[in-house]
């Protein structure tokens, strides 16, 4: 029998190529099905969170004046954005929870006792938590007061009171002008070592202290990010940085002289919250 070597290294050459491509095919074949099967697994692991999501009545809705936060005490602004807080019926007080003071009972107190989710009792400082929601408005805590958020969105807008103290030299430790009738604490009252009883005078028994410190408390305007929670004062400078998020927005308001642009501050802060509406859990 004769053979052709050059026939026989030819269909040797092809049964080569043949099984390389047979490999690569199959390869391809593997990947891809590899991440159709990740992709499946991702796609249930989604539905199956938006499944008990929706089992658990958290449907998103779009934010409107007519939103309702769920009554409780908010301990940070996540609390706030996943509308969830700690319930009346989880704080532990001896206020009615009827009341219609009853926020105001229960956060006059330094610390506040509630019950986490395994039942077991919990105390925190007053001063750690953000705020509260009454009849489903929010309430801010700016140091000690509690203030309405009456504009919210992706930029909120609230009043806050601020108290603000300074401290100056004063020979006498005493005000000859102090007047007891004032509307706010005496800026030049202090401690005096000597007395043990508080002095609205300032004289403190023995002559007076060379400090003495006064109070103010102005009406301030605030903002927060709801993106990222952040809290910042209402002037020309923190309001750009929030727009500069909306580039057409930003360099309609930029283009304007400084003094339009402070009037039209919160005509800005309108038009963005409009263009971009946040979403949040629905109350029950």
């Amino acid at each position: 029998m004769n053979f052709n070597k050059d026939r026989v290294r030819d269909v040797f050459h092809d049964y080569k190529r043949l099984n390389l491509l047979n490999g690569i095919i199959f390869e391809v074949d593997f990947e891809r099905s590899v991440m159709k099967k990740a992709i499946l697994t991702l796609i249930a692991v989604f539905l199956s969170m938006g499944m008990i999501r929706a089992q658990a009545g958290d449907t998103l809705v779009q934010y409107s004046p007519d939103f309702k936060f769920k009554d409780g005490i908010y301990l940070n602004f996540d609390m706030v954005k996943a509308n969830s807080p700690i319930p009346k019926a989880k704080l532990f007080t001896s206020v009615d929870y009827n009341d219609k003071d009853f926020f105001d009972k229960v956060l006059s107190a330094d610390k506040i006792y509630f019950y986490d989710n395994m039942g077991v009792r919990q105390e925190l400082d007053k001063s750690s938590i953000w705020g509260f929601a009454r009849n489903g408005v929010l309430y801010i805590k700016v140091q000690d007061n509690f203030n309405r958020i009456t504009f919210f969105g992706s930029i909120i807008h609230f009043v806050a009171d601020v108290t603000t103290r300074s401290s100056s030299y004063s020979p006498y430790g005493y005000n000859p002008y102090y007047s007891p009738y004032g509307s706010y604490y005496s800026p030049y009252s202090y401690y005096s070592p000597y007395s043990n009883y508080y002095d609205p005078y300032g004289y403190g028994g023995y002559g007076g202290y060379p400090n003495s410190y006064s109070s103010k408390t102005n009406l301030e305007m605030f903002m927060i990010d709801f993106e990222t929670g952040k809290e910042y004062e209402y002037n020309l400078e923190n309001l750009e940085s929030l727009l500069s998020k909306d580039p057409e927005l930003y360099e309609e308001f930029v283009s304007m002289r400084n003094k339009n642009q402070k009037q039209m501050m919160f005509v800005f802060l309108r038009k963005y919250n409009e263009k971009h509406p946040v979403f949040l859990p629905a109350g029950k």
